[in-house]
């Protein structure tokens, strides 16, 4: 990961610490935040005073943490971690005080799914599911997207109360926030393949997927599903992954921050609003090469319009498809 993005991701998750003051944390997100800041061990004493819990939860606290997998030490000096390289965890607890909005699963079949039932319980826009593999991975059209562990997958659950034709701007602009984030994590241009993928060097490395709920013309509800191949394998010659392009293992949870962060930023900019289709267009891989959409349509795509519906000119005008409808083929093998 570049310094730059590197420090920009620290100092969100720091944002996300100090929001409300610590008193806001959980106590397993107060002691991660404790034992990683301090230098020395730390008692269990002074760890429940400044947590606000007794000795006893702090001790049920530790232990929880351990079973999950973090490297920390109890002994007569106190507590303290015992690598100096973190774990690479997506835990609730890891998104300090917005621990509430973030599910997590070991495995599920897919984060899609589990999106889907919290929207229906009634959760707030801006949940997040993640999961460590998903044991049926979606792509479009019903294909299977290999989600093992090392990738980083996760749902995002967003209300947005506008018309249903407007539903693709969203896609659009989580396809711009990954490309963007894995541009910087990896040193290489990340391209934008209508209507739902990202691409680096002609491979594919991540993939959107959007489900919603409209009660008549107005959603209710609109999930965006992410995969990224970060550090699990690429499963064909036709994919790459983060960790090959950057030559080392990559933070999934600092790319989900980072994620996140831009997706904010988007949403505090209204770019949901108008300029998505300008800034897709300006990172999207094949505009002005040659498209096929079936074995007897042909044209040179153009990019796409407001609704993200992709444009292709043809002998005949211009068409404009429905991101839901066909695939584009450019080139030869593509």
């Amino acid at each position: 990961m570049s310094d730059k993005l590197l420090t920009k991701c620290m100092n969100f998750v720091n944002f996300l610490y100090i929001m409300d003051n610590e008193k806001g944390l959980s106590t397993k997100a107060y002691l991660l935040k404790k034992l990683r800041e301090a230098e020395r061990p730390m008692s269990g004493s002074e760890l429940g005073k400044g947590a606000g819990v007794s000795r006893v939860a702090v001790w049920k606290g530790i232990h929880s943490l351990m079973a999950a997998g973090y490297p920390i030490r109890g002994d007569d000096q106190g507590y303290r971690f015992t690598e100096e390289e973190d774990r690479d965890f997506l835990y609730p607890w890891e998104f300090g005080v917005n621990e509430g909005s973030f599910h997590h699963w070991e495995c599920t079949d897919s984060t899609m799914n589990r999106a889907k039932e919290q929207a229906e319980k009634g959760a707030e826009s801006g949940t997040v599911i993640t999961a460590e593999k998903q044991s049926s991975g979606r792509g479009r059209q019903g294909r299977n997207w290999t989600s093992a562990a090392g990738g980083l997958f996760f749902t995002l659950l967003e209300r947005p109360q506008c018309a249903v034709p407007d539903y693709a701007r969203y896609s659009m602009a989580m396809q711009l926030c990954a490309a963007k984030v894995i541009g910087a994590i990896t040193g290489h241009k990340a391209w934008l393949k209508w209507p739902n993928d990202i691409y680096v060097d002609a491979k594919k490395i991540a993939g959107v997927l959007t489900e919603l709920y409209a009660e008549g013309d107005c959603i209710t509800w609109l999930t965006l599903g992410l995969g990224i191949n970060i550090n699990n394998p690429a499963v064909s010659p036709n994919m790459v992954n983060c960790a090959s392009l950057a030559g080392r293992e990559l933070s999934r949870r600092l790319t989900l921050t980072a994620i996140l962060e831009e997706w904010i930023s988007l949403k505090q900019q209204n770019v949901l609003e108008g300029a998505v289709a300008c800034l897709w267009n300006q990172a999207a891989w094949g505009v002005g090469m040659e498209a096929r959409y079936s074995p007897q349509h042909v044209g040179v795509f153009l990019g796409i319009d407001e609704q993200g519906r992709g444009l292709v000119k043809t002998d005949s005008g211009i068409e404009r498809l429905s991101p839901g409808s066909v695939s584009l083929r450019f080139g030869q093998g593509e």
